[in-house]
């Protein structure tokens, strides 16, 4: 997932630079959910790990 929400930022990038606004918007708003998501999960896969130790 984490590769998504990057691959979602590039396009953003590349969208900003060629001045594609509502474009770079979307793709910039889809990476941070991703990326949060991805944020999450890790942090529950972490805490789940150390309390089943």
């Amino acid at each position: 997932m984490l590769r998504w929400a990057v691959i979602f930022l590039i396009i953003a990038i590349v969208a900003a630079i060629f001045g594609f606004g509502g474009i770079a918007a979307g793709a910039v708003g889809i990476a941070k959910i991703l990326f949060f998501i991805f944020l999450v999960l890790f942090l529950i896969s972490l805490i789940s790990g150390l309390i089943r130790r």
